[in-house]
């Protein structure tokens, strides 16, 4: 399992107050037999368009 970044939890609660549901924490990619991680996966679902809408985020900080 991969460390969070600084600024985790932060993104993560400005995801659910815009409406996102967090899927995954973290998100897992599987590529021929390698595991990858990214920090975040979520989901918004958009009613008048009965849509949903996914992304996947990588947090970085640099200093």
């Amino acid at each position: 399992m991969p460390q969070y970044d600084l600024y985790h939890n932060q993104v993560k609660n400005a995801l659910t107050k815009d409406g996102w549901v967090i899927t995954d924490d973290p998100f897992i990619l599987e590529y021929k037999g390698l595991r990858l991680y990214a920090d975040l996966g979520a989901e918004k679902l958009f009613a008048a368009q009965k849509m949903q809408q996914k992304i996947v985020i990588e947090i970085k900080v640099f200093n």
